[in-house]
């Protein structure tokens, strides 16, 4: 006998990324950034008054909510504060997806997504990317056909990195009658010169969410602190109905509004980033592994049948090297990358070549 709801006691947990057992081992498993906040968090974290703590924080972290908006030329209505992006996610489903209503997300995505929507109840449907890994040219329809009530895509996509222009967002959100989830939690990765924005799109689309976070671009991924942004008519049931009471703290608050603030400092990460997925995509095809081009901070490598994933996998990990491997179809070849400091992605490059070598 057990307690738990039929969906719950059938489903399985989410699987977070390894954590290091020691500290000579290196994280690039769990696509964080690898330079540390700037130096304006570090300032607010020391001036904080912990006498203040006996107060509840501000229920919808106003100032936060104030820098998010003049940065992105929105207004307060807009943007939707939570803890991480993943309670977003979650408060997505629970405004807007009724149990037994359908869920649709790409194949494969962000391992996540099942796990909410076997919490909500919902339906999961999940649409195969195609053999470039590109959205299916019969998406829409496909959404029609399965009656999604809510489409959730990460943008640019995990786990290959790859980047859906603004301009087919935007025929997926004028053509889709759900609600369009646009999780951008490496949005920040994206080359500039692609001059990528879907933040104006919210002016023409009310069933559009995007989805922010500070884990990645920010350096904050021990924090929780996430947003959305949306017309005030998605927003606001979100913002004022489902979300949880004082759902963000007041450190995370303040240290997520410096961190939003320094937006100098950020994008110097963002670039350095940037510069090493480059270098190490270079340096992983003048080994002969096969990458994926990628907007992301990380990498999808392709390792040879006479290496093995799996096997490559444990030969990093026993080196003092994580990476993420994933048993799911079309990917049991692979393994993700995240792009770390120079000494770190040097020190990966330098285990992969020696078992490159050893098969040779």
């Amino acid at each position: 006998m057990t307690l738990e709801r039929s969906n719950i006691a059938a489903m399985q947990g989410y699987a977070p990324g390894e954590q290091p057992q020691d500290l000579t081992t290196i994280k690039l498993n769990t696509n964080e950034n690898p330079y540390p906040p700037s130096p304006e968090v570090a300032a607010a974290l020391s001036a904080f008054d912990v006498a203040s703590l006996r107060r509840y924080p501000n229920p919808i972290a106003d100032e936060f909510r104030r820098i998010a908006a003049d940065l992105h030329g929105l207004s307060l209505d807009n943007v939707i504060p939570t803890n991480g992006g993943d309670e977003l996610l979650r408060l997505m489903l629970t405004t807007f997806v009724a149990e037994g209503e359908v869920v649709a997300t790409t194949k494969p995505t962000y391992s996540l997504y099942p796990v909410l929507a076997a919490i909500q109840g919902a339906k999961l449907s999940e649409i195969d990317l195609d053999e470039q890994w590109r959205l299916p040219s019969d998406l829409i329809q496909q959404l029609h056909e399965i009656k999604a009530k809510a489409f959730i895509l990460v943008n640019p996509h995990a786990p290959t990195g790859s980047l859906v222009s603004s301009a087919t967002i935007a025929e997926i959100a004028e053509n889709f009658d759900g609600v369009l989830v646009v999780d951008e939690a490496y949005i920040d990765f994206v080359d500039p010169d692609l001059e990528h924005n879907c933040v104006p799109l919210l002016q023409r689309f009310d069933n559009l969410l995007i989805l922010r976070t500070m884990s990645k671009g920010y350096s904050l991924a021990g924090l929780r602190f996430g947003y959305g942004l949306a017309a005030k008519k998605l927003a606001a049931p979100m913002l004022f109905k489902t979300r949880d009471s004082y759902n963000t703290d007041a450190i995370s608050q303040r240290l997520a509004a410096a961190a939003l603030a320094s937006q100098s400092y950020a994008k110097s990460t963002w670039n350095k980033v940037r510069e090493s997925r480059e270098k190490m995509f270079a340096e992983l095809t003048s080994m002969g592994l096969t990458c994926l081009a990628s907007q992301s901070n990380f990498l999808l490598c392709t390792i040879p049948e006479s290496i093995g994933a799996p096997r490559a996998y444990a030969a990093l990990k026993e080196k003092g090297v994580l990476v993420r491997y994933f048993d799911q179809d079309r990917l049991r070849d692979k393994l993700r990358i995240s792009i770390g400091t120079e000494e770190e992605n040097s020190r990966l490059i330098r285990a992969l070549a020696d078992l490159c070598r050893s098969e040779s």
